[in-house]
């Protein structure tokens, strides 16, 4: 009927805004609801601020994403390195009953550290002590020309250095350049306070305690003598005998005085009158250098046993 045609027209009418209100509400509704899960809104909920926290007891995200700070490496622990042995001396001043000048110095050969008197810079002339240089110096550059020296010429270097044979040193320093090869001890361990007695020979080579000890260690780690006769040379050194024998390794108790290289030099300088007595000795740790001078007419005996005494002096208790 055409007046219910129109009744229908007009329900339609009323009720779609009625629907549209409701759609209105719903989509309120879900915008709201996606702002409280949102992260960092102002009406984020307490489910929304725990969305995508770590879950510190397995490492991995509650989302089920891994935690990217879970997958960092651990800082590198930083343990304290282990401590040295200490040397087997007590750096002190000395107050010695003893004639004349006197000089000590210590190298410890893992550090590279020196202790010694206060004029440990002070020089006085080797004497024989220079020898265990120069048959360094003639192996080294023997073995970097390609040469192996004959059983006649390490039979003389023996003899320079177990026995101090002054007539084959002179031989072998002729062999190296004399002059030449001080500044080559001078450069190659890196000497401070020594100089070269230019035309006067090997014995009037000027060597401070601090520079023998240098010297030392410049033999026993190998830069003097070079890699392939070094442990035959520090040998060599550990069978000084006669009366080389004395200074810095007989106040040492028997047993370690065999591990102990020595090279020591004893001289009367008419000139000065003067005694000069030096002693270079070499241990597993460590190298050191005594010096002394005193007048002419004291005798050798007098210097050699100070070497001993001022080594005693340095010992650390129990050494």
């Amino acid at each position: 009927m055409p007046g219910s045609r129109r009744a229908d027209r007009r329900d339609e009418g009323e009720s779609s805004p009625l629907r549209l209100i409701a759609v209105a509400v719903i989509l309120v509704g879900l915008v709201l609801v996606s702002l409280r899960l949102l992260p960092g809104s102002p009406f984020e909920s307490s489910a929304a601020a725990k969305w995508g926290e770590s879950d510190a007891s397995s490492g991995r995200s509650t989302s089920g994403a891994t935690d990217r700070s879970a997958r960092q490496p651990a800082a590198p622990s930083t343990s304290p390195s282990p401590a040295l042995a200490p040397l087997p001396f007590a750096a002190k001043d000395l107050d010695l009953d003893i004639e004349g000048w006197y000089g000590w110095s210590v190298l410890d050969r893992r550090t590279g550290k020196i202790i010694g008197s206060k004029n440990m810079d002070e020089t006085s002339t080797t004497a024989s002590m220079i020898k265990s240089w120069i048959v360094a110096d003639y192996l080294r550059r023997a073995a970097d020309a390609g040469q192996t020296p004959s059983d006649a010429k390490l039979d003389d270097a023996t003899r320079i250095i177990r026995d101090s044979d002054n007539t084959r040193a002179e031989q072998f320093y002729n062999s190296v350049g004399r002059d030449a090869s001080i500044k080559r001890l001078i450069s190659m361990c890196k000497l401070t306070d020594s100089s070269v007695a230019p035309d006067k020979g090997w014995s009037r080579t000027a060597l401070s305690p601090r520079d023998t000890a240098r010297l030392g260690n410049c033999i026993a780690t190998g830069t003097a003598a070079g890699p392939k006769w070094t442990k035959w040379l520090l040998n060599e050194m550990k069978l000084v005998r006669g009366a080389g024998d004395f200074g810095i390794r007989k106040a040492f108790p028997a047993a370690k005085q065999k591990q102990i290289a020595i090279k020591n030099g004893w001289i009367d300088r008419t000139r000065e009158q003067q005694m000069h007595i030096n002693c270079l000795a070499i241990g597993d740790t460590w190298t050191m250098g005594v010096m002394v001078k005193y007048p002419i007419d004291m005798g050798y005996d007098y210097g050699m046993k100070n070497c001993e005494k001022i080594t005693e002096a340095l010992l650390s208790p129990g050494t």
